[in-house]
């Protein structure tokens, strides 16, 4: 992906493979982020969830408050997008995390 190739992006994913729990990760991402791009990750990750386990759109934005726009970017990019969140949430299935 050509917008996330440079080097200040590889400092910024170089540091998040640093991090090794839980917690650290709580402590960095809270330096790093505003508490509205924390919750609107998180938000991502649980339509994402949910789109998973095969909710309807009316559902997931009742549960998430998540507007169809979002839930439908979340959607296209498990189809259609460079395969991240398949990735990590065929890792968090395999964990039960």
């Amino acid at each position: 992906m050509k917008e996330i190739n440079d080097k200040s992006m590889d400092v910024l994913f170089n540091a998040v493979l640093q991090l090794q729990t839980k917690e650290e990760c709580t402590k960095f991402f809270a330096d790093l982020c505003t508490i509205s791009e924390l919750k609107s990750m998180s938000q991502r990750m649980e339509v994402a969830l949910m789109l998973r386990d095969k909710n309807v759109y009316t559902d997931i934005a009742a549960k998430t408050g998540a507007s169809t726009a979002t839930i439908s970017r979340v959607n296209r990019c498990i189809n259609y997008g460079a395969g991240g969140y398949n990735l990590i949430l065929d890792r968090m299935e395999k964990g039960k995390i």
